[in-house]
């Protein structure tokens, strides 16, 4: 069923507002970061306070590079009006250099509490414990997972693990050593499980995940709620994950990174054949699949193209950045009544190159 033309409507006049608060924030010299007072007063002969008007008008800015966010001062990325609270940093993934780094004051926090919001209470039990297995260190997930056990009153146990080392291995190619690191992730996992029988929920990539349960029943371990992420969710493992693996459990498929914060899976469908369709926190952030070789065209819906991300937050505004992300541009749902994504995976090109994705 298609959503109806008031609903879209008041969509987009939301986010049209958003837009304006956010680049009234971050251009206000009492209160906007210093990278973009300094970017407007260097680059820009005009007040964007003044000519952006809504979301389509962010165009009149130049796209956001990749290397703005790689290396310091962080601090320039802290607007004036957050200073004096706490700030978190986070990184990208690191695979391609140094990598992208990104201020948080509350913008994770938010999300999660968001995302908690979509998970029944039938198969994630508030008052349950989570296990977190993924990747920890300087990436904000393991922070997240962790806020959101506490939003639902739960706690948080996580494994030690660092992807990074991973990479390295593939890349070198030792793959033995590789997948002893894997089944000494997967260890730390059934350690906790075995030592906590409160644990109901679980965070996984979809290696790990898969790896588990080559090693474990989760139904037997009491799991009756599974969240999974990551570069390796696809059609085929999300068929089996529901088919083989997870025994009962509730699946929410998700997709998220630093730069984003976290999109919320469609409830699923049979109709949408396994399908992996997302649709992004607006009007904190919006993804537009766009031509890759003409990133300012929109694909139709259906067609493919590079996921195109702009995150509005007052802690950070990231206009129109590509993404390393190919996708089909799916159509608004009465619960999303904006565009969402389909099937996200790799995109390569002679600059991207090729992705080793360890053990994501």
């Amino acid at each position: 069923m298609s959503v109806g033309q008031d609903t879209l409507q008041a969509a987009k006049a939301a986010l049209d507002a958003h837009v304006q608060e956010i680049v009234a924030w971050h251009f206000d010299p009492a209160t906007g970061s210093p990278f973009w007072l300094e970017f407007a007063k260097q680059r820009l002969a005009w007040d964007p306070r003044d000519r952006i008007g809504g979301f389509e008008d962010l165009r009149l800015l130049p796209a956001f590079e990749d290397e703005w966010l790689r290396g310091g001062p962080v601090r320039r990325w802290v607007p004036k009006g957050l200073e004096g609270k706490p700030v978190y940093v986070f990184e990208t993934g690191g695979t391609t250099g140094v990598p992208k780094s990104r201020v948080n004051v509350e913008d994770f926090q938010a999300d999660y509490e968001e995302f908690s919001k979509t998970l029944p209470d039938e198969f994630f039990p508030p008052g349950s414990d989570w296990l977190h297995l993924g990747p920890t260190g300087p990436r904000r997930l393991r922070l997240a997972v962790e806020h959101l056990a506490q939003v639902r009153g739960g706690i948080c146990f996580s494994v030690d693990l660092d992807p990074r080392w991973v990479v390295k291995l593939l890349k070198r190619g030792q793959f033995e050593e590789a997948e002893r690191y894997r089944q000494h992730c997967l260890d730390q996992a059934i350690t906790i499980l075995k030592a906590h029988s409160g644990v109901r929920c679980l965070f996984a990539t979809p290696k790990l995940l898969e790896g588990l349960c080559d090693r474990i029943s989760l139904k037997k371990f009491g799991i009756t709620g599974v969240f999974c992420g990551g570069t390796e969710m696809t059609p085929e493992f999300h068929r089996f994950a529901r088919e083989e693996l997870l025994e009962g459990a509730y699946f929410a498929a998700t997709y998220g990174n630093t730069l984003m914060g976290l999109a919320c899976h469609k409830p699923f469908d049979p109709a949408d054949d396994h399908a992996i369709i997302y649709y992004p926190p607006q009007p904190r952030a919006v993804l537009e699949v766009c031509n890759p070789d003409n990133l300012d065209q929109v694909v139709g819906y259906g067609e493919t193209g590079r996921a195109v991300l702009t995150t509005l937050t007052r802690e950070f505004f990231m206009p129109r950045f590509p993404e390393r992300d190919i996708c089909e541009r799916e159509p608004p749902i009465d619960l999303y009544p904006w565009d969402g994504v389909r099937n996200v995976r790799p995109y390569q090109d002679s600059k991207t190159g090729s992705v080793t994705v360890g053990v994501y």
